[in-house]
């Protein structure tokens, strides 16, 4: 019997479909340059996107309110590139994959770290913060922990985090894949979405969906402005919500 014959007899799971949600990268091309792309997501902030992907039926695509700015950040904005590792005693090989890693980071990116909730290692230090600064990576995200903090602020260069903890990462966690699909709350974050940051945390922009909700939540940013003008007025509340205004 063949391996088609077999599975047909024993009714064997079909799974292309699953691996295709869950293991497929984006490659959406928009009507503008990417750079401006990025450009004018970082003119808005993580509240009005946020509003926007309400609009799409997406209420799950802000990461989890333990992921705090290292500083009061203004919007920033960027590809996903993401990276996953795991609490591990294993130090073989590890120093290899991770200049894969590093190798592999591109101008442009948002680097989201999941550490499989991991609570005792730093991911992201003073030397990482430079190699990545200097491939033109925007800023860092990681669900866990960083070190070296003096040189993480001096060097300007914006960064998310869980904790903050002295002891490294050799010998107590493991990078196992870059460039995957994670999933981190209830956040499911794909290489190439569009990540945004600012004061309020972190959020993720699908990528086959950026340019409208980019368009939606500059139109969303006007009309704030006129409501603000409003407000400014002393016009009552009343009158604004039956202009069209919220709150």
């Amino acid at each position: 019997m063949s391996i088609d014959q077999y599975k047909k007899e024993v009714g064997m799971m079909n799974l292309e479909r699953l691996i295709e949600l869950r293991e497929s990268k984006p490659d959406t091309l928009f009507p503008i340059p990417e750079k401006e792309l990025l450009l004018r997501f970082e003119r808005l902030y993580t509240g009005a996107v946020n509003d926007v992907l309400r609009e799409f039926c997406l209420l799950d695509q802000a990461l989890p309110n333990h992921i705090v700015p290292l500083r009061e950040y203004r919007t920033v904005a960027g590809f996903a590139f993401t990276v996953k590792s795991a609490p591990n005693t294993l130090v073989t090989g590890e120093m290899e994959f991770r200049t894969q890693m590093l190798d592999a980071m591109h101008e442009d990116s948002f680097v989201v770290w999941d550490t499989s909730s991991d609570e005792k290692a730093t991911l992201w230090g003073g030397v990482m913060t430079a190699t990545a600064k200097g491939k033109k990576v925007r800023a860092a995200c990681i669900d866990g922990g960083i070190r070296d903090t003096h040189q993480i602020l001096e060097s300007d260069f914006p960064v998310f985090y869980k904790y903050r903890i002295s002891n490294g990462s050799l010998g107590r966690c493991l990078i196992t894949h870059y460039q995957i699909a994670l999933q981190i709350g209830s956040v499911t974050v794909r290489p190439g979405d569009i990540i945004l940051g600012d004061i309020d945390g972190v959020l993720v922009v699908p990528r086959e969906i950026a340019y409208e909700v980019l368009r939606r939540a500059e139109e969303i940013l006007e009309n704030e402005k006129v409501i603000f003008g409003w407000v400014k007025e002393g016009q009552t509340v009343r009158d604004i919500t039956e202009k069209g205004g919220y709150f």
